[in-house]
């Protein structure tokens, strides 16, 4: 329709019913105007993906898992809502003190921070962790996980969070509390887009200094993300915020295009909550539209809706919603097949000639 004619639904008078479901709440702002529109659109939106079989990326950043939606995500990877994910180091690494049963409590954003620091409780807006009892057992958990007996040979952060959540699954105290090792159960690989910036890259330190290297495979990485969307019939992406996360999987079209000369155009669908500003400039509150212009996304006027809205608040709502009214779907289990998507891809790129020649000089 042209959005310059006089049409569209009407604006109904809204009335709420103590008896309503969170269907009928979705349609109440679906039906109504500015972020609330947004809101009852996305979770539209993320319906009509799991419905297309659409393969589903979500993006977390900031900090989700303090304030315990790492349970969420979890039952969206039960549900087979979510196929493969990107999220920031901090995420995984909070993630683990609800498997392994350490503290993490309410506090407040209203606080005197030296009385804390004196107290050793470690601040995250309003979650209180403690120094000692939660971040220095981690620390040591992390240590172990990662220590000698971690191979030598180079890795991917999917395959750092796969062995994380095999061995949360069969050590730690409530494994069931953790969207890691529930991710290692259904085969949904976890790429951490920036795993040194984070407490899990700390702990390898004192390793490193005792002579121990860790051969992190940023570019093979990367491939395999792009093998994941080539390989997709459709693929979408559900964004938590913005970031490096948001940017790792929506620059997987254009480095498809890069790499096979052609115009893949990226996401079918992308689905994005966030808070921040698209004037500034930042990767974080640009819009889904400017992302056509890189390749990021196939059509810059659908398939896309921008939630300008606190992710704790919008996440919930989405997630429920299509929990609510949506079949299950059988989980793609996509990191038992990711060393064959890998295959595939290089298959292609060297179906080129040019790229036959470089190949070539490579193995002399």
């Amino acid at each position: 329709m042209d959005p310059h004619k006089f049409h569209g639904k009407d604006i109904p008078h809204i009335k709420l019913d103590p008896k309503m479901t969170i269907e009928d709440l979705v349609e109440v702002f679906a039906s109504s105007g500015f972020n609330g529109r947004q809101l009852g659109d996305a979770a539209k939106l993320y319906a009509k993906m799991i419905k297309e079989d659409v393969t589903i990326c979500l993006t977390v950043a900031g900090a989700m898992t303090p304030v315990g939606f790492g349970g969420i995500i979890k039952t969206l990877i039960e549900r087979g809502f979510v196929d493969w994910i990107v999220t920031t180091g901090a995420n995984v690494y909070h993630e683990d003190h609800f498997a392994w049963g350490l503290p993490v409590k309410q506090g407040s954003f209203n606080v005197d921070d030296m009385k804390l620091f004196e107290n050793k409780i470690v601040r995250i807006r309003d979650v209180y962790i403690k120094f000692y009892e939660t971040l220095e057992v981690e620390d040591q958990i992390i240590q172990k996980m990662f220590g000698e007996d971690f191979p030598d040979e180079s890795f991917t952060t999917a395959e750092f969070c796969n062995l994380m959540g095999k061995i949360s699954k069969e050590k730690a105290k409530f494994p069931e509390k953790s969207f890691i090792t529930t991710a290692y159960e259904y085969d949904v690989p976890v790429y951490i887009s920036t795993i040194k910036d984070s407490s899990l890259a700390l702990n390898l330190a004192v390793h490193r200094l005792a002579g121990k290297k860790y051969n992190l495979d940023f570019v093979r990485e990367i491939l395999e993300q792009a093998a994941i969307v080539y390989d997709s019939k459709k693929s979408g992406i559900l964004e938590l915020g913005g970031g490096v996360p948001k940017n790792t999987a929506q620059q997987t079209g254009p480095l498809l295009d890069q790499i096979l000369k052609r115009n893949d155009e990226g996401q079918d669908y992308i689905i994005q909550i966030t808070d921040a500003r698209p004037d500034t400039g930042g990767l974080s509150g640009a819009t889904l539209q400017e992302g056509k212009s890189w390749g990021k996304v196939k059509h810059a006027h659908e398939g896309m809706v921008t939630v300008y809205a606190d992710a704790t608040i919008a996440f919930p709502i989405l997630a429920l919603y299509v929990l609510s009214n949506q079949k299950s779907r059988k989980p793609k289990r996509i990191y038992k097949k990711i060393g064959k998507l890998y295959d595939k891809l290089s298959e292609d790129y060297f179906k080129n000639p040019a790229n036959k020649i470089k190949k070539l000089k490579k193995k002399n």
